[in-house]
């Protein structure tokens, strides 16, 4: 039986279907796939990870693991679950612990060893012992935490304009406190997130397949648990802008594929930088040809009209190139 077909991506859809608010684990906005929970006790809480397990329609033995980005979900994968699904990848995409529909604790210490740990346990839950790690954003600063912890256990990684290529806080923006990102993040709103995206993500454009995942976080801070959603959300910021991993970039021993929108700007919280700070972070071509120099053996596709989110601005292009670079022999040609 398959899965019941909701489209993510079109706010038509999501208006009619969903409450303007959500609760803290999204409760009241469905997923475009079933919904599986791994229960686990970490730092003496007990916790729940949310994910999806989509099988494949003509399996080739391999299965993907998608890392979502910090304004993401394993929802807003969908595109790329169906693209890799119907490969024949098995397709693993888990909402980390305070994200989307997974637990969000009143305390936890949050690393990217953290939940590299957490997501090795789900794996390891479902028999999976190796597979391909897929890392947007923030998941791309997880999926090279996880690479550089289990190498063995990554058959291929790729980094979908991950951030952490640069190190924010050596280059000046100012280190924040929890505190201070908290209260950032109890002043979200829709407007000022669509605002930029626009501006960050997709080079000043927007159309209307970019609005369904602004609502989605807009009715998570929104909902009945929008302090605990800000908390967590504090946190994970802290976790971003201080757990660097452009230094051991060098370190990885995988096979590494990097998907880069060349016309992405995200620097985490380069708005409270001076502009002199500010104007020098960001720039993801730069950034990608560094760390494919970087990276033993990497393989650097740029694109060059896309931003931060490419599966979502151009899935057909993005999806291409995946394919094409976890092919068993890949021609760099066949990539670009």
């Amino acid at each position: 039986m398959r899965p019941r077909a909701i489209t993510l991506l079109v706010p038509a859809v999501l208006a009619a279907q969903a409450p303007a608010a959500f609760g803290p684990e999204l409760e009241g906005f469905d997923y475009p796939f079933p919904v599986h929970r791994y229960a686990f006790r970490s730092q003496g809480l007990d916790l729940a990870m949310a994910y999806l397990d989509v099988a494949p329609e003509k399996p080739n033995g391999r299965t993907a693991v998608l890392l979502h980005g910090k304004n993401f979900t394993a929802a807003t994968w969908e595109g790329t679950i169906r693209a890799l699904a119907q490969a024949g990848f098995r397709v693993i995409a888990p909402d980390q612990i305070g994200f989307g529909k997974s637990t969000k604790p009143a305390r936890y210490q949050f690393s990217f060893r953290q939940l590299a740990h957490n997501t090795r346990a789900l794996l390891t839950s479902l028999g999976i012992r190796k597979a391909v790690l897929v890392g947007h954003s923030t998941g791309g600063m997880l999926a090279v935490r996880y690479a550089l912890m289990f190498p063995a256990e990554v058959e291929h990684l790729v980094l979908a304009n991950p951030i952490g290529l640069e190190d924010w806080q050596a280059e000046g923006v100012p280190a924040l406190t929890v505190d201070q990102w908290y209260q950032r993040e109890l002043a979200f709103s829709a407007e000022r997130l669509r605002a930029y995206e626009r501006a960050t993500y997709y080079a000043g454009q927007w159309r209307p397949e970019f609005e369904a995942p602004v609502r989605m976080l807009a009715g998570l801070f929104q909902g009945p648990g929008r302090e605990r959603v800000a908390w967590n959300s504090a946190l994970i910021y802290d976790m971003i802008c201080t757990q660097p991993v452009v230094y051991e970039l060098g370190q990885l021993k995988v096979p590494t594929l990097l998907l880069i929108g060349q016309k992405d700007t995200t620097a985490i919280a380069k708005d409270a930088a001076p502009p002199a700070v500010a104007a020098r972070l960001g720039h993801y071509p730069e950034l990608g040809r560094r760390a494919a120099k970087t990276i033993p053996g990497a393989v650097l596709v740029p694109f060059p009209d896309l931003g931060h989110a490419p599966q979502i601005q151009d899935p057909a292009t993005f999806h291409a190139a995946l394919l094409a670079g976890l092919r068993p022999d890949p021609a760099v040609e066949d990539l670009k």
